[in-house]
């Protein structure tokens, strides 16, 4: 017996909404309906796809697989239906978007949403590594990601270009260097991003390189968070230049030894970009 489209779709969108009680939800059916649809896909293909754990569902390996051709045929299905319903596409929707610094997202997100206010948008900001990963595995829409690998399956769009930067509080002694090195802070706390992150490995590689030790780290998972840790003494901060639109009290000063500027990229599936709440959003990215 094969596999039919339902039972693609449902296990499609278990894997996306990250549980079978919101891919019901999603699909406007019962949370039973999912699993039985699960299960028949299961029980054809012979071996489990998915495993329930606390935070969600986890691909097996041969469910990994499965679940590129069932995207695929998600994607699919959305092209042809926006092209059925025409501009009334747009007129609702969702939009998964991922990056790994929260500027440009938010920027492009705003410019979005002025045209298009009635499409549903889940932004979630995550380390380059788990970023990358998601869109390879296609569990987003759209990634803004720094650095982004270039790959055969994906369209990536330049947006914007940044250097890295120690934030400090502005009445800091830092503050007043109009650079700084490494080395300085060696007497300092640096709070960097959580490991994972570019941010760490590219800092690795720098201090590596120029035989400096920074022993004094904090990592935290996001830069609004960085900056709160700023501006509450923790210690200074190492990030992309304007990263946040939090800027009283705090300086960004350059640093020596990173004076590379680091380009950030819209990637996507190229079947995704054909559809038009994509291509708007790249449109947005690119005004």
């Amino acid at each position: 017996m094969h596999p039919n489209h339902h039972q693609f779709e449902a296990f499609a969108y278990v894997v996306r909404e990250g549980s079978f009680s919101a891919a019901a939800a999603r699909l406007g059916v019962t949370q039973s309906t999912i699993t039985q649809h699960i299960a028949k896909l299961e029980k054809t293909v012979g071996t489990l796809l998915l495993l329930r754990g606390r935070d969600g569902v986890e691909f097996t390996p041969t469910g990994q697989e499965f679940y590129d051709l069932a995207d695929r045929m998600v994607a699919l299905d959305a092209e042809v239906s926006e092209r059925l319903e025409g501009y009334n596409a747009m007129r609702e929707g969702r939009l998964k978007i991922i990056g790994n610094a929260p500027q440009p997202a938010l920027k492009i997100i705003a410019r979005f949403r002025q045209h298009f206010p009635d499409i549903r948008v889940d932004f979630g900001l995550h380390d380059w590594t788990t970023a990358t990963t998601m869109i390879r595995n296609r569990l987003a829409d759209v990634g803004l990601i720094t650095d982004a690998p270039e790959h055969d399956a994906w369209d990536r769009i330049h947006i914007e270009q940044a250097q890295y930067v120690l934030y400090c509080p502005a009445d800091h002694w830092l503050a007043q260097q109009g650079e700084v090195s490494l080395s300085d802070l060696q007497q300092e706390t640096l709070i960097v991003p959580e490991k994972g992150s570019l941010t760490q490995r590219l800092l690795s590689q720098t201090c590596k390189s120029h035989g400096i030790a920074l022993t004094r780290t904090v990592t935290m998972t996001t830069f609004p968070l960085m900056c709160e840790a700023v501006l509450q003494g923790i210690g200074v901060a190492l990030f992309l230049r304007n990263s946040s639109l939090i800027q009283d009290n705090i300086a960004q000063v350059a640093i020596r030894e990173m004076p590379d500027a680091q380009d950030t990229y819209l990637i996507a599936t190229k079947d995704r970009t054909r559809l038009k709440l994509v291509a708007e959003f790249i449109n947005a990215a690119v005004a």
